[in-house]
């Protein structure tokens, strides 16, 4: 095991920052026995701050209809072949209390962006749960929206929300959107979040088409200058419907290193062990935790 990258690992777990040479080199450096030292080191500074304990939030997708036509995206508008669907209103409120009654206290409602679902609607949904469930966060992930839309839903009642930026690297997101994506805009919306007032999470895909470790480095520096309140990372995965279906899925390991890295980043952040972990090995979400990640995601949708 090569002793100077050991050490910036120790550095990184201390200072919680590297200079842009030392991320190459690490982040360039990966062998068996590195990744073991980094996830002990990682797990020792997830049970510092958390101890052992996992958090559960209820997964409930409630719309695969999206009116973007992002490149790597299964549900993407151009996908003819998918299988749409759309939950009522009823359906949701069905997800919830089969959830409550299991305990989960935290409602994570996700989707596509769909045009159907405006922000009256949403609106009126989460103020119904609010009502419902006061005791109970509740989560949105829905996509880009103006900053009024985000203050209305946040005045109806939700507490936090999820926008994954899915690259920092200015090159490699015009490679990943269509021109009418703007990078400059989802950065926007994630500030515009914060000054509202949400929890805010953030996040990007590993091992997508394209992708160079100086992307990951400024995923990681974006990331330490939002100072989000939960990071959700997953491997990219290769979808036949896409324009993308010749690339290779992202590796387990180089997500499980980023999982663990971001623990040493923001030791105090809440992490997922995310689906996408669990799609590209069956027991991902576990080997996510063990590398520092402290929360699931399980899924209370209709089969």
């Amino acid at each position: 095991m090569d002793p100077y990258l050991c050490s910036l690992i120790d550095q990184l777990e201390q200072e919680h920052t590297l200079s842009a040479s030392q991320w190459i080199q690490l982040l360039n450096g990966r062998t068996p026995e590195l990744a073991a030292y980094l996830f002990e080191k990682s797990r020792r500074a997830q049970i510092r701050f958390y101890g052992h304990t996992v958090y559960i939030r209820g997964l409930i997708e409630f719309t695969n209809y999206c009116k973007n036509n992002c490149y790597y995206c299964g549900i993407r508008s151009g996908n003819t072949h998918a299988h749409r669907y759309r939950l009522t209103k009823e359906d949701i409120l069905a997800c919830c209390a089969d959830g409550y009654k299991l305990g989960f206290r935290t409602f994570v409602l996700q989707g596509g962006e769909d045009p159907w679902y405006t922000t009256d609607r949403l609106s009126d949904l989460v103020h119904t749960i609010r009502t419902m469930y006061p005791d109970c966060a509740i989560t949105l992930s829905t996509g880009e929206a103006t900053k009024a839309e985000y203050q209305q839903l946040f005045d109806a009642g939700a507490d936090r929300y999820l926008l994954r930026h899915e690259t920092a690297g200015a090159e490699h997101y015009r490679k990943l959107h269509p021109a009418e994506l703007l990078q400059e805009k989802r950065m926007q919306c994630l500030r515009d979040l914060k000054e509202i007032g949400y929890q805010v999470g953030s996040g990007f895909m590993v091992g997508s088409p394209y992708q160079k470790t100086e992307d990951l480095i400024c995923d990681l520096r974006f990331l330490q200058e939002l100072q989000p309140d939960m990071i959700g990372i997953g491997p990219f995965i290769t979808h036949q419907d896409t324009p993308f279906r010749e690339f290779p899925s992202g590796e387990l390991t180089l997500c499980l290193r980023m999982v663990a890295i971001l623990r040493h980043l923001f030791p105090e952040v809440l992490l997922p062990a995310t689906t996408a972990l669990g799609t590209i090995h069956p027991s991902g979400r576990e080997l996510g935790l063990l590398a520092g990640a402290n929360v699931v995601m399980p899924n209370l949708s209709p089969v």
